[in-house]
């Protein structure tokens, strides 16, 4: 099992009690101008934070139109952060991935689509097993058009499913830091992991069977 989901389960009920909310770094960064991505050979980038980067990757590399998707860390103001930085609470990061996508195929709107159907948007910094602020979700958007899009969805789901209780957070992309090099594509390389028997791919299989025409 990850060391965030076994090791460190108490510290991090302990750091959801202490942080029911938005951090004031939270607040802050909601405040700031998005950044916007250029297009990397005809694709487009997207962010996401909905818990455990190596589930959310595997989430997304099924989607027809999306090139890959990419592990790391955002949501903070920190620099170079390191996985056990994140892990154990010494940032403001989230656990997140990069998404290339062809826009041709596969819409900003859709992309949103699937990371609200692969997660649970009612749990407070916690996302199946794993707890802790760095596994929170967020939406990150980088022009008015994406903010629109993710706030006119949640206020959706809300209203028909959810009955107001989504806490994802909607912020502009500002940096977006590759994760080590291990962390990539940790599903496919690590199939027999107990945490990837046990959590990625029923997550993954959950996705696929509600989202089949993605």
């Amino acid at each position: 099992m990850r060391l965030c989901s076994l090791l460190m389960l108490t510290l991090f009920i302990a750091t959801s009690c202490k942080n029911p909310g938005p951090s004031a770094e939270d607040q802050r960064m909601a405040q700031l101008e998005p950044v916007q991505t250029e297009a990397v050979d005809g694709y487009e980038r997207a962010y996401f934070a909905s818990g455990c980067f190596w589930c959310v990757e595997a989430v997304f590399e099924s989607v027809k139109g999306v090139k890959e998707a990419v592990s790391g860390y955002s949501g903070g103001t920190q620099s170079n952060p390191t996985y056990k930085q994140v892990s154990y609470g010494q940032t403001n990061h989230a656990e997140a991935v990069e998404v290339f996508y062809d826009p041709k195929v596969v819409s900003f709107r859709n992309l949103v689509l699937v990371f609200f159907g692969s997660q649970d948007p009612t749990t407070l910094n916690r996302q199946g097993p794993d707890r802790g602020r760095q596994y929170r979700s967020i939406a990150f958007y980088q022009n008015d058009d994406q903010k629109k899009i993710i706030e006119d969805s949640i206020t959706e789901l809300n209203d028909t499913v959810y009955d107001g209780a989504i806490v994802t957070q909607v912020l502009p992309f500002q940096k977006f830091w590759e994760a080590e090099g291990y962390h990539q594509n940790y599903e496919k390389n690590h199939p027999n992991d107990p945490y990837i028997q046990g959590v990625s791919l029923p997550r993954l299989n959950r996705f696929k069977n509600n989202f089949q025409n993605f």
